[in-house]
């Protein structure tokens, strides 16, 4: 998911988001651990997006305050 469309959403959205990310991560390492992932640059671009969705959770939380 790009940022642009990751700003659009509100801090619930985008913590709902994380955890749908963390759960892909999750399948992509046990389809590593037993050789069935074939395409192992996924690990990285979904280790990237929670960090995208979790930065700008933080960056949504500072402005509020």
């Amino acid at each position: 998911m790009k940022t642009a469309e990751l700003r659009q959403k509100d801090v619930a959205g985008l913590q709902a988001e994380v955890k749908e990310l963390q759960k892909a991560h999750f399948n992509l390492r046990m389809q590593k651990g037993t050789q069935q992932l074939s395409n192992t640059s996924q690990l990285k671009a979904t280790r990237r997006a929670i960090a995208r969705a979790k930065t700008l959770i933080v960056e949504k939380q500072a402005a509020a305050k």
